[in-house]
């Protein structure tokens, strides 16, 4: 993807990696296992993972570190997801737009519609984290093959 970015677009490409986890972000995803909102599969991933950066494609795709998730639920609290509102989840990542992807407690991932995390408008677009992530390839896949960043 990085090869030929400078030349099509003018200046040099930012990070574009999938970062494996270290020992740090083992330590914490084990700390996340502990918080109830953390879906399994979340704990799993981070476990091997320590985040993933697409700089490049669109406004960016990310998703953060598990101690960012955990620091964004201590200073901000859990996001209220589902359609009644009731349940709560993280924020994992953004699409650099200012759209956030937040991780429900039973494995469903959302998007904000809006910047604003004090009561979002919730749009479901993947059933689990595995959906998601094969989505975020799907549109990682596209932007190399046309240079169309795609929207999740």
């Amino acid at each position: 993807m990085t090869d030929e970015f400078e030349r099509q677009h003018g200046f040099p490409p930012g990070t574009n990696e999938v970062r494996p986890a270290n020992h740090d972000d083992q330590a914490t995803a084990r700390m996340l296992a502990h918080v109830s909102l953390a879906p399994a599969d979340l704990v799993t991933f981070y476990d091997s993972i320590g985040d993933v950066t697409s700089a490049d494609v669109g406004n960016g795709y990310f998703v953060a570190p598990a101690g960012d998730v955990l620091l964004q639920l201590k200073e901000y609290g859990a996001v209220e997801v589902g359609a009644d509102q009731k349940a709560r989840g993280l924020v994992i990542g953004s699409n650099g737009g200012g759209q956030s992807y937040v991780a429900g407690p039973g494995g469903a991932v959302y998007r904000t519609r809006t910047a604003s995390l004090d009561k979002p408008e919730l749009d479901r677009v993947a059933d689990d984290l595995r959906q998601f992530l094969e989505l975020l390839e799907q549109v990682l896949t596209r932007f190399v093959a046309s240079d169309e960043p795609g929207y999740l």
